[in-house]
């Protein structure tokens, strides 16, 4: 009898200590990722990145569940920290966030720790230490790819104009920041004539500010660089109702349909291109591995590359310019 008393009691005992374990690793972990914005291309990628992730990680026994929800505008800080702060009081498993602005955001995702909702930071930095991992692009690199690639163009002289992204954006100010400081070390003899200027959250606003600088610079220059996908997008705009593009040396950031036609037609001279894929992809990795349990770096970079007309048929450079969004986007 009381060898049958000790069976069962180291029996139970048992149980209890694995029955936690396998509960853990089945239960449904809801991963909330939040974009700067919606509506360009960039964070589509990121978007589908994010879904192939969550659907191999559930094939691997890990059912995991992504929540997409963002501001429409990239300058809307109330609205994503809004957002930000709807997911922690949920009490969702973890946030992978973009932040959109460095300092505006540190608040919400510090209340979300405290709350027992852990972030991942992808794309854009942010002045805090209380997240996961930094899941990003070498943001300063890419600006000296383009900064490279301008005094390639320009044979090291001439008048550059840069038209920066929005104040608070850690991400495009580190290439803002690459690109002026490699011009100035590298090409003495090119000189920046305007780099104080602001494109705004739109293609639209980005397209207003580039006309005023355009009537301003436009006769002397010989170089532009932009340093996201908006700020491209609004420059190509002004100067094509100008009938100058292509006639300025174009140096620009980020990948859609749009600028790969236009570095065919030689409107756009080379594009920094990220991984916005891989980026989404990671995040989401990056973060439930934490919840596992698993070690995570606290940097990760996710790449950077110079794509001119030249190499853009190359299979990684292709690979890199269509993602397959429509796969995992339905």
């Amino acid at each position: 009898m009381q060898k049958t008393l000790l069976f069962l009691l180291l029996a139970l005992v048992s149980v209890s200590c694995t029955k936690p374990e396998a509960t853990a690793t089945k239960k449904k972990l809801t991963i909330a990722v939040i974009p700067k914005g919606t509506t360009h291309e960039f964070w589509k990628s990121i978007h589908a990145g994010s879904i192939k992730a969550a659907q191999e990680l559930t094939a691997e026994g890990t059912h995991v569940e992504v929540i997409w929800k963002g501001p429409l505008r990239e300058d809307d800080r109330e609205q994503q920290i809004q957002v930000v702060e709807g997911f922690a009081a949920q009490g969702v498993s973890g946030i992978v966030l973009a932040p959109l602005d460095d300092r505006a955001l540190v608040r919400p995702v510090s209340d979300a720790d405290r709350a027992g909702v852990p972030t991942v930071i992808i794309d854009s930095g942010l002045q805090t230490d209380q997240f996961v991992s930094f899941v990003a692009t070498d943001n300063r690199k890419g600006g000296m790819l383009a900064a490279d690639r301008m005094g390639q163009l320009l044979n090291g002289k001439g008048k550059v104009l840069v038209l920066r992204y929005a104040e608070g954006s850690a991400s495009t100010a580190e290439r803002e920041g690459g690109f002026i400081d490699q011009i100035k070390q590298k090409f003495p003899e090119i000189e920046l004539v305007s780099t104080n200027q602001y494109a705004g959250a739109t293609r639209e606003t980005a397209k207003r500010t580039a006309e005023n600088l355009l009537n301003q610079f436009g006769d002397q220059l010989q170089g532009i660089f932009t340093p996201n996908e908006s700020s491209t997008a609004g420059m190509l705009l002004a100067l094509e109702d100008i009938g100058k593009a292509g006639k300025v040396s174009f140096v620009g950031f980020d990948s859609s349909q749009k600028f790969i036609d236009a570095l065919n037609a030689n409107q756009l001279h080379g594009i920094v291109v990220q991984n916005p894929f891989n980026m989404g992809y990671l995040g989401v990795r990056t973060m439930v591995d934490s919840l596992l349990g698993k070690p995570v770096n606290k940097k990760i970079d996710t790449g950077v590359m110079l794509v001119t007309k030249e190499n853009m048929s190359s299979p990684e450079v292709h690979a890199l310019l269509h993602p397959p969004l429509d796969q995992y986007l339905k």
